[in-house]
């Protein structure tokens, strides 16, 4: 497997991206259609950033995130639930991870794992928090294996069908041991 991580301009990319998260999500059309425009807005923001994970340069998993702010649509639905378990600090200082997905078919190959350390590598906050559905799936496993603890649990989101946990970790993240397989992406210079 040629697998490379690399920045990933996702505004140029947000349909190769979405197609990838519709697979691993589960996505019908409209719900791509509006992902399409929330990952647009959101890559305005500043310090809003992509990477990619290509085989053979075909998109097969994505990252992105920003430094956390406030003000913005998922904290405010996640700040009460923070609150109530003392944990609402992790909204300060904190860089995002907005969304992390791997083609069903590249899972299980450290493509994720791989996609979020290098992700946070870059960022210049002291820790990283995320949300993921409230159940115990491998995600949430590569997540724990990373570092990430349950700040809150069973966070409601409107319209989503199902509970999520929100998960924050100090960052650099936890490694696991040598043998990465993967050519990690560096700055030029």
């Amino acid at each position: 497997m040629d697998l490379v991580i690399g920045p990933l301009d996702l505004s140029a990319h947000v349909d190769e991206a979405l197609a990838v998260q519709a697979v691993a999500f589960g996505l019908g059309a409209d719900e791509v259609a509006v992902r399409r425009h929330i990952v647009l807005r959101h890559m305005t923001y500043p310090g809003a950033r992509a990477f990619g994970a290509t085989v053979a340069g075909l998109l097969v998993g994505f990252v992105y995130g920003m430094p956390n702010d406030r003000t913005h649509w998922w904290s405010t639905v996640v700040e009460p639930y923070l609150r109530a378990q003392g944990h609402d600090q992790w909204l300060d200082d904190s860089f995002v991870i907005t969304e992390l997905h791997v083609h069903p078919r590249h899972q299980n190959r450290g493509i994720g794992r791989a996609l979020i350390t290098t992700i946070t590598d870059g960022a210049a906050e002291p820790r990283s928090i995320l949300s993921a559905i409230d159940t115990d799936s491998p995600a949430r496993g590569l997540y724990h294996s990373l570092g990430y603890q349950d700040l809150a649990r069973q966070v409601l989101f409107p319209s989503a069908p199902r509970p999520y946990a929100v998960m924050g970790a100090p960052l650099p993240l936890r490694r696991r041991g040598p043998g990465m397989d993967f050519r990690p992406w560096r700055p030029p210079g």
